[in-house]
């Protein structure tokens, strides 16, 4: 079989379980994968991940989701019922051998498939499993689903985001679920990582409770970390930052270009630049706290500045001044710059249908080894015999007798 585990990579030979669906749990054990771990990702027969769906776009010729591909490379599919008896064998067993399990079901179906920490610590004495939901795990709103637009709207994200005086907005992608999955993962790996470091008999099994809301709240940093300072709640700056001027988006004569002034030295370079080498004097913006205070005088003044020009001679005119600054490209701009090209992060792929598309790829690199090229996320069920075979031993003859019964397909 064909994995991407071939080479040193970091986490070859580990087994890892993905009961999770949508975002935030397949997310974190596609790391998982990018790092070389063979996953496992259990699905309904007849159904799948409820991203195989979500859709357009969709890979032509009745393939998957865009959706679904982002958050599945390098995974194999195991098509398996748990509301069946004899699938919820299979799961035992395959609990028995699996290092990592990660799932995200609401607690009375996690009572139901016996998924219970407590009943997975005694499976599996050294399992690391991770339980993802919307809330957590304790608390009032334990068992209240939770999706990414609700963690958005109630953990505090577009309360800070939008215009000064306009809707709240959610950010454009779904970043609850995306923070989750890496604060997952690195609980995962932390888990993993005290086990390595004991003897075998000193080992344990480690059970994380990760909740969007609380990862969303944590990702708020310095924003929140500043409420609790005041007793205020921050307002919404839309493009502009609460504690640095200039740090924006400017219009120019045809497009939008960005401005990082994060310092004063960089501030006299721009100044001196742009040929205003007054305002670098000027005692309302000579430093950044007078900068941010005056910010109401100094931005209409770089609004009309940066209509003078193209963003082609603002680039090349602050690149040449070392003042830091940036495009505003649309998705497919960015994916055809020589800097995506350089750092591989777009792999053209062959699913098992004979689908050609491209795929986009992880963002952890490392050194002194071959361009990483996962697997195609998998078809559902695509590998159901060679997992129960390689990973349990089970011979055709009972693999048969659970396709027969409906408890794998």
């Amino acid at each position: 079989m064909k994995t991407m585990t071939q080479g040193r990579y970091p986490l070859a030979g580990l087994k890892v379980l993905d009961l999770s669906r949508v975002l935030a749990g397949p997310f974190c054990t596609q790391l998982l994968a990018d790092l070389g771990a063979d996953v496992v990702k259990l699905e309904r027969p007849g159904a799948g991940d409820d991203t195989r769906q979500w859709g357009p776009p969709f890979v032509d010729a009745g393939g998957p989701s865009g959706y679904y591909l982002s958050c599945n490379r390098g995974k194999r599919s195991l098509a398996l019922d748990l509301n069946h008896p004899a699938g919820r064998r299979v799961v035992d067993d395959l609990v028995r051998r699996t290092d990592v399990l990660v799932e995200n079901f609401l607690p009375d179906s996690l009572a139901r498939f016996g998924l219970q920490p407590e009943r997975l610590k005694q499976i599996n004495p050294n399992l690391v499993s991770c339980s993802i939901s919307g809330y957590g795990r304790t608390g009032p709103l334990a068992a209240v689903p939770g999706y990414d637009l609700m963690m958005q709207a109630s953990a505090g994200m577009m309360s800070i985001t939008g215009e000064p005086d306009g809707t709240p907005m959610k950010v454009g992608v779904a970043i609850s679920d995306v923070l989750t999955g890496l604060y997952a993962a690195a609980g995962v790996l932390a888990g993993l990582v005290a086990n390595s470091a004991r003897a075998a008999a000193d080992r344990q099994a480690w059970a994380f409770d990760l909740a969007l809301a609380d990862c969303t709240l944590a990702s708020l940093v310095n924003v929140a970390q500043g409420t609790l300072l005041t007793g205020e709640p921050p307002k919404r700056w839309g493009n502009a930052h609460p504690q640095i001027v200039p740090y924006e988006v400017f219009a120019t004569s045809d497009g939008h270009l960005v401005l990082a002034v994060g310092a004063d030295r960089q501030w006299e370079r721009f100044c001196q630049a742009v040929g205003q080498d007054e305002w670098a004097d000027d005692p309302r913006f000579r430093t950044n706290p007078e900068r941010v205070t005056h910010r109401e005088e100094l931005i209409p003044l770089l609004a009309a500045l940066f209509q003078q020009r193209p963003t082609a001679a603002w680039r090349k005119l602050l690149a040449a001044a070392e003042v830091p600054h940036s495009p505003v490209l649309a998705i497919d701009e960015l994916l055809a710059t020589p800097q995506v090209a350089a750092r591989d992060m777009v792999h053209d792929v062959v699913d098992s249908a004979g689908r050609r598309y491209k795929l986009l790829a992880g963002a952890v690199h490392w050194r002194d080894e071959p361009s990483r090229r996962p697997l195609p996320p998998p078809a559902m069920g695509e590998q159901s015999d060679e997992i129960l075979r390689e990973w349990l031993g089970y011979d055709d003859q009972r693999i048969g007798d659970l396709r027969e019964v409906g408890a794998v397909a």
